[in-house]
């Protein structure tokens, strides 16, 4: 078998935009057939269909706390992960009106933390600039939130565009009167949560499991408030009919991408520092993030003198799906606010990330045909 570029061995596509959402889990496929015919009915119901649904809701609560480390009462299953943030970050600040209504939050925060603080006109969101790697500095962030009138600081455990590790914990230390929120959508099941936060968010697709489910994680003690009308559910702080296979799909997924992580993370740590080898040796290319305090399966670099979609459409063509622009934003050709707040190059990036099941075949088959594909994009703009 052979892809687009007639690399041998090599299957067709290669999919290497998993930041964005990774292919379902094998066990999460499982979980989630098995319980489509028994996860059916209202769990707040009492006759037995209601209960088998409410003993798999409960399990995969209790599944998902174990795995990240938390009481199984500060899980809420969510309709996706930007509704996790949504619901932590506002319900924070809905518990903290009476000590203000400022937001500090690093630049680089995911567009579902900037567009709720845009959402809730009374909270003044003030961004802390971060490093060139991308990491926000703990003193200029504890610093910031030092300042009257500020409810709640916001920090991302790692970042979905370049990978950086954030310093969670050391921040979460150092501010033991202001609550964190923490978005750990792109670092839940591939590494453990940081320590600290008051609430935080993950989601499903983004470890292998269903679409469509998110976590909303509260400690227990937190001064949270619900920031939208209440639903008479199992858990008061989602809201809507329980998706009880997704959610056990989820936990399914969780269960054994935690079980495998140690294997997979240096398995696929290495592809990319491949990678970032050999997109750094392209002419007038600059690979950014940092290179080693980082998400395990995840690079972004870019190209100058090349458009970012032409890069990706090309890319496509020869068999190999990546991701160009801001991840949350790219139809929108709109320019990276992550990229633009670390003084990288906004345009011409490409990021690419593995899944579980990327090979070194298939690595070395994209940066085969990478260095050719920028070389023809700037030949036809005659550079």
């Amino acid at each position: 078998m052979t892809n687009a570029s007639g690399q041998p061995g090599v299957p067709v596509p290669v999919y290497l935009d998993t930041a964005s959402s990774e292919p379902l889990h094998p066990a999460a496929r499982a979980a989630l057939l098995a319980a489509i015919d028994q996860g059916y009915a209202d769990p707040r119901r009492l006759h037995r269909p209601a209960r088998s649904a409410r003993l798999l809701l409960d399990n995969a609560r209790e599944v998902v706390a174990d795995c990240l480390g938390v009481r199984a009462d500060e899980v809420t299953f969510t309709a996706s992960g930007t509704d996790a943030v949504h619901r932590g970050l506002l319900g924070l600040l809905a518990g903290r009106t009476r000590v203000g209504s400022k937001l500090v939050h690093s630049a680089v925060e995911h567009s579902a933390v900037l567009y709720a603080a845009a959402w809730a006109e009374t909270v003044r969101a003030v961004p802390v600039p971060v490093d060139p790697l991308g990491r926000v500095a703990v003193d200029d962030l504890v610093a910031a939130a030092s300042d009257p009138g500020v409810a709640v600081a916001a920090v991302q455990s790692a970042n979905h565009e370049v990978g950086t590790l954030q310093p969670v914990a050391e921040i979460a230390a150092a501010l033991p009167d202001v609550p964190l929120f923490v978005d750990a959508c792109a670092s839940a099941g591939r590494l453990p949560l940081p320590q600290g936060w008051a609430a935080a968010a993950a989601s499903a697709h983004k470890w292998g499991g269903p679409a469509g489910v998110g976590l909303l994680l509260v400690r227990k003690g937190a001064r949270w408030r619900n920031p939208f009308p209440r639903d008479d559910r199992i858990d008061e702080r989602g809201a809507g009919f329980e998706n009880v296979p997704a959610a056990l799909g989820a936990a399914a997924a969780l269960q054994a991408v935690v079980a495998e992580r140690d294997e997979v993370n240096a398995r696929q740590s290495a592809l990319i520092d491949a990678v970032r080898t050999a997109a750094a040796a392209i002419p007038d290319t600059e690979v950014v993030g940092d290179p080693t305090d980082r998400l395990p399966h995840l690079v972004t670099f870019s190209c100058l003198y090349v458009d970012g979609e032409a890069l990706v459409h090309a890319l496509d063509r020869r068999g190999f799906g990546v991701a160009s622009g801001s991840a949350c934003t790219a139809s929108t050709l709109t320019p990276s606010h992550v990229l633009e707040a670390m003084g990288a190059l906004t345009h011409g990036n490409v990021r690419v990330s593995l899944s579980r099941d990327t090979s070194a075949a298939e690595t070395e088959a994209f940066l085969s045909v990478l260095p050719g594909v920028v070389r023809e994009i700037r030949a036809e703009v005659g550079l």
